[in-house]
């Protein structure tokens, strides 16, 4: 079965896919992947299919109505148990993490909850008593950690997105390692309440996507201050800055001898360059020595504040290599503390010089692949290599995306890069990575637009159309719909402006309608999808030119009281009458 997309999910969903049709192809999914390595807590069809039931109550208007995820399994769920990646520590919450109820109150439909290096403590996949999640693309090597299982589930096709956490690269490596996009968030701008704390100061939650668009998406639903959460933080998002961005990448890069990743990190520089960056030299040096900090300085004994107690009172049912980590802190005094601490502002202080000339970096997410075979006759220089360039980011508070950037070892398996920014760029970050995404040939902005076709208020000229100029939409056609459609007028109210509800009419007494198809890039087609309000939504539209393209169809109950207005031929020639 191909792998689905949230766009996709959505628009199977649209035309009469049920949540309940969901949980049983996504089981059969699971069936056919065969990783028992993949889940720590996988429900019981019957409990998954309560789940449908309860989505399917829900508003069908809501932007996640349906769509399959899954959550690392030291992110909580009420009802079901969180490990953490051990056994031993297993325990029952009553309620959500705040960033699951906001998933599952838009819609999203809950698969189960994935394995992970034990206490989000690692970069490999590893370090887990429930055995390595599969890469899906070469069980010989590293699926990535700790959010192993979340990416492997995605990468799969099992589960449209996924989250998982990151605080020093969690999200990130396996993004690399699975051809995903991985979305590190600013620190704070998903609640971290509800997830079982590595470094609470640090940790952000994560997202795990295919594409770009996807990640946006997830971004408009997820993000939001929490109250109830000490570290949740306010966002306002920002733009990169410059039309003609400016981009560091490092003076010197260390790929630890790997044969593949230098070619691929040059391809990387050369389509961000193709779509108008301009690349710059940078010393890293400030960002290394950021990075050195998160385990040879407090940040370690921040772990061990979290789960030391019971590493003490049970420590065989700590993974050996973990609890190696762990019991490296106990001796950590506070003013070797506080030390740290002025260092770190002095370092960060160091790199706003940077962030003076530059809008983002363009980093390899790690310096080479691994097999799980070296991993494990050599787990702690592994590890810390493929940090080496993940480390700092949360650190010195930065926002990041990792993008695929090719493939190594003649076309079998990814590797990616990461764009990073200051904090509050994570929308201007994911919007990038959707161009710099979009295909084998990037020929500049053009060639990652997405299409959709409106035929009402978002008409150029008309009320709503600047929710699409203040995306970017580029006009690409204008003309009319196959000769199979009827268009409707529903009255406005709750401050939205008449609107049509274009419905396709199958027995064969439909009409051509004028419309006009505009070109979002991804991520921003993303955010547009998501803020569509009933009963209208995005499903496939057919031109009179016979293309199918993404566009405005209204669902059945729309018509009831709405005036139908097909012989005007479009909403413009009604609106004029």
């Amino acid at each position: 079965m191909t792998a689905k997309t949230i766009l996709e999910w959505r628009a199977a969903l649209a035309e009469g896919l049920t949540p309940e049709a969901v949980v049983r192809e996504v089981l059969g999914r699971i069936e056919a992947w065969a990783d028992p390595a993949l889940f720590i807590h996988l429900p019981e069809e019957s409990v998954l299919m309560a789940e449908a039931a309860r989505v399917a109550g829900l508003a069908r208007d809501l932007p996640l109505w349906g769509v399959p995820f899954v959550v690392k399994d030291n992110i909580d769920v009420g009802g079901w148990p969180t490990t953490a990646g051990c056994p031993d520590f297993a325990y029952t919450p009553a309620e959500d993490a705040t960033v699951v109820a906001r998933l599952r109150a838009a819609g999203a439909l809950l698969i189960g909850k994935t394995n992970l290096d034990q206490f989000a403590t690692g970069l490999v996949g590893t370090r887990s008593p429930f055995g390595v999640a599969r890469n899906a693309f070469d069980a010989d090597y590293l699926p990535g950690g700790s959010s192993a299982g979340s990416a492997s589930a995605v990468a799969a096709g099992i589960a449209a997105f996924s989250l998982g956490t990151d605080t020093a690269g969690s999200g990130r490596v396996p993004a690399a390692f699975q051809e995903l996009i991985g979305w590190k968030p600013t620190r704070g701008r998903l609640s971290t309440r509800g997830v079982v704390p590595a470094c609470r100061a640090l940790d952000c939650v994560s997202v795990f996507t295919r594409t770009a668009a996807d990640a946006a998406v997830v971004l408009g639903v997820a993000s939001g201050y929490d109250e109830a959460d000490a570290f949740s933080v306010k966002v306002v998002d920002a733009p990169l800055g410059r039309a003609a961005f400016r981009f560091g990448v490092p003076k010197v890069v260390d790929f630890a001898g790997d044969a593949d990743t230098p070619g691929l990190f040059a391809g990387a520089v050369a389509r961000l360059e193709a779509l108008g960056g301009v690349a710059v030299a940078v010393d890293l040096t400030p960002f290394v020595e950021a990075a050195k900090l998160l385990y040879e300085g407090p940040w370690v004994a921040e772990r061990w504040a979290a789960v030391g107690d019971f590493v003490e009172a049970k420590p065989e049912s700590v993974h050996p290599v973990t609890r190696k980590i762990l019991e490296g802190s106990k001796g950590w005094d506070a003013a070797a503390t506080f030390r740290a601490q002025y260092r770190l502002r002095e370092l960060a202080r160091e790199t706003e010089s940077v962030w003076r000339e530059l809008e983002l970096l363009l980093l390899p997410t790690t310096p080479r692949l691994y097999t799980v075979a070296e991993v494990l006759a050599e787990p702690f220089g592994t590890n810390a290599m493929l940090g080496k360039y993940t480390n700092f980011m949360n650190l010195l508070d930065l926002c990041a995306v990792a993008v695929p950037a090719g493939r190594a070892r003649e076309g079998r398996l990814p590797w990616g890069v990461t764009l990073a920014a200051p904090a509050g760029r994570d929308l201007a970050l994911l919007e990038l990575a959707a161009r710099v995404t979009g295909g084998e040939v990037v020929a500049g902005p053009q060639g990652t637009r997405i299409p959709v076709a409106v035929c009402g208020a978002h008409l150029e000229g008309l009320a709503l159309h600047h929710q699409l100029a203040e995306r970017g939409a580029v006009l690409r056609w204008k003309g009319e719909t196959a000769a199979c459609y009827r268009l409707y007028a529903m009255a406005g109210g709750g401050g939205l402006p008449p609107r049509p509800a274009l419905v396709r009419d199958e027995a064969g007494g439909g009409a051509a309608i004028a419309v006009e198809v505009w070109e979002l890039e991804a991520a921003a087609f993303g955010t547009f999808v998501a803020g569509i309000p009933a009963p209208l939504g995005i499903g496939k539209v057919e031109l009179a030119t016979g293309e199918q393209v993404p566009g405005f169809i209204a669902e059945p109950r729309a018509v009831a009281g709405a005036e139908e207005i097909t012989s005007y031929g479009g909403w413009r020639a009604w609106m004029g009458r």
